[in-house]
């Protein structure tokens, strides 16, 4: 029996392939389990064939190979980075430049973003487009309460259509095109597919830009419940000699340094101002009583260094210098209730210092210490994890652990912008491999403080290693048992006798169904032997036909595992594996449809 299996194995282990695609497949798009079950399931059962077909000569490193893949490690490193960006607000000036060009537009500022991402990648990588534009998308999606998942999606899509235009635009162009020169053929240039690229990428971008967010899936994650929240709390700041509000003055009886923030009164001395302000220059020594949202009021904190030592907040005991922010309820009989706000006491004591007060009741004019506490009000309060975890054994407060977050380091945004330059700069340049460039910045990153261990952790996405390892285990299962061999063969056969034109349609589509379960570049590799073989047969030349490979083989929509820049926005966006098949797949049969017009006309065929 095992003779059998060694000599009659190859054909049966290329139907097992096939079916554990299949039933990978069936299994992501119904979301029968969940995907990192669904991934290992599938690497599983490629080991089991590794195993019990040892005539492939394929064994468990090839197959576990692709979690130590460079793309892999590329796509998790890329992440890293961009989450440093969005932790030091490093792309705020950036974001807040396309959103004050169309101040009640945002969705113009949104797709003014995403086209200029587009022709971006026509002449650099996709990947590095993507992670420079997904934090700009991410700030300004965010500011304007656009749930992520309408935009995230398109941006993948746009940057692959844009790639499609020429050599540069993609990885698997240069690919495709350097095996064509290894063949023998030099007539692979940098225009060589523009029209029909530029044909097929004008059909794409629109139905990205107006036909995907009107149909995205809507997820509560998009918007976190602690940014969404109205609710205005209380608080007073000191101005002390050098404060940054030192010196403003009125205009048109509100401050300009102030414009996010509600100022209730100005103590001076003896002296209370309130609203309307008229000529009033503020100094050091005055006390401001400010109503505020959370966001606005630590946004504001954190740039006037608030949370610097000078603070009195202690650094976490773990060696992690964040402070974080909780919203903590003041219960019934709580010793708090009817007592003023001490914030130097309660720093002292608990280690956190209290920030404001939410009372729903009415808005107080009060300094805090003159604010009686009740029950029913909520304190917003700062400090390390290891005080909130103190503090969480209390009585007199409930800490609300939904509303946790970090408070980004300050004065990191230009060292985190320099970082990034330098590593796009690289990868550019071609000086070293992507994945070595994309590493090194994502420990620098780490390293110079623009995030720390916890955060770039929770920015690796265990959905992206899981998927990225076994659609590897599946594609190198597949080459190994001749599956995609006879892919090739069985389509040459079926389209050798065909009108090239025809052939080209059918090509196109075999590949582009392909390459979203295979990598672009091994479906580029393998096919582009089979065009050139083809066009001799139907004795035309050959560029058509790695035209035709090129351009199916960047068509990449259908699933995340197409392409990694759609695995880049899959966590930003919170999408599902099926969302890319529903949104993916009539994108798929667009471009095919407008490269069946136009490509055979433009090379005249």
């Amino acid at each position: 029996m095992l003779d059998f299996f060694i000599v009659n194995g190859d054909a049966i282990a290329m139907w097992l392939t096939f079916a554990v695609i299949g039933v990978s497949m069936a299994y992501y798009a119904a979301e029968w389990a969940p995907i990192e079950v669904i991934s290992l399931g599938a690497v599983v059962a490629v080991l089991a064939i590794a195993t019990f077909f040892p005539g492939l000569g394929l064994t468990s490193t090839d197959v576990l190979a692709g979690f130590a893949n460079p793309a892999l490690l590329t796509i998790l490193a890329l992440l890293v980075m961009g989450q440093s960006l969005i932790q030091t607000e490093a792309i705020g000036s950036l974001a807040d430049q396309f959103a004050r060009l169309w101040p009640k537009q945002p969705v113009i500022a949104v797709v003014v973003a995403l086209v200029a991402a587009a022709l971006f990648s026509s002449i650099v990588n996709n990947t590095p487009v993507v992670v420079v534009f997904m934090p700009v998308l991410a700030s300004l999606l965010a500011r304007r309460k656009i749930p992520a998942s309408q935009y995230m999606m398109p941006l993948s899509f746009v940057t692959i259509l844009g790639g499609m235009t020429t050599l540069l635009g993609s990885s698997t162009n240069l690919l495709a095109a350097g095996v064509a020169r290894n063949a023998g053929v030099e007539s692979v240039t940098f225009f060589s597919f523009f029209v029909p690229g530029l044909a097929m990428a004008a059909a794409g971008i629109l139905y990205a830009l107006f036909v995907i967010p009107r149909f995205a899936p809507q997820n509560e994650r998009d918007l976190p419940a602690s940014r969404g929240r109205a609710v205005q709390f209380i608080t007073e700041i000191r101005l002390t000699p050098g404060h940054p509000l030192v010196g403003d003055s009125t205009v048109a009886g509100m401050f300009p340094k102030l414009t996010t923030l509600t100022v209730r009164a100005v103590n001076r001395g003896y002296q209370t101002f309130l609203p309307p302000f008229d000529d009033i220059t503020l100094k050091s020594g005055d006390t401001l009583i400010i109503a505020a949202t959370r966001d606005a009021l630590t946004d504001a904190l954190r740039s006037w260094k608030a949370f610097d030592e000078s603070s009195g907040i202690q650094a976490a005991d773990d060696g992690e210098d964040a402070i974080v922010l909780y919203e903590a309820l003041v219960p019934p009989g709580s010793r708090l209730v009817n007592n003023g706000v001490d914030q130097q006491g309660f720093l002292a004591q608990h280690g956190c210092l209290i920030l404001g007060v939410e009372r729903r009741s009415r808005m107080p004019r009060q300094r805090l210490a003159d604010i009686r506490l009740e029950a029913g009000d909520v304190l917003l309060v700062a400090g390390s994890r290891s005080a909130f975890r103190r503090l969480r054994g209390l009585q007199d407060l409930i800490v609300m652990e939904w509303s946790g977050s970090e408070i980004r380091p300050h004065g990191m945004a230009l060292r985190a912008q320099l970082i990034f330059a330098a590593t796009i700069l690289v990868i550019a340049s071609g000086l070293v491999p992507i994945e070595v460039a994309a590493i090194a910045g994502a420990f620098t990153m780490v390293a110079a403080g623009c995030l720390n261990v916890r955060q770039a952790a929770r920015a690796i996405d265990r959905r992206i290693v899981l998927l990225v390892g076994s659609s590897i285990a599946l594609a190198t299962a597949l080459q190994a048992s001749g599956g995609a061999t006879a892919i090739a063969q069985v389509t040459t056969n079926v389209l050798g006798s065909a009108p090239p034109a025809v052939y080209m349609g059918g090509l196109f589509l075999v590949v582009a169904v392909l390459t979203n379960f295979l990598s672009n570049n091994a479906t580029a590799v393998l096919f582009t032997p089979v065009a050139i073989a083809a066009a001799q047969q139907l004795g035309i030349a050959p560029l058509p036909l790695i035209a035709t490979v090129i351009l199916g083989a960047n068509a990449s929509f259908a699933t995340p595992l197409g392409y990694q820049t759609n695995l880049l926005v899959m966590g930003a966006g919170h999408y599902k594996f099926r969302d890319f098949i529903s949104m993916g797949t009539p994108l798929v049969v667009l471009v095919w449809i407008v490269f069946c017009i136009v490509a055979p006309w433009y090379y005249g065929v």
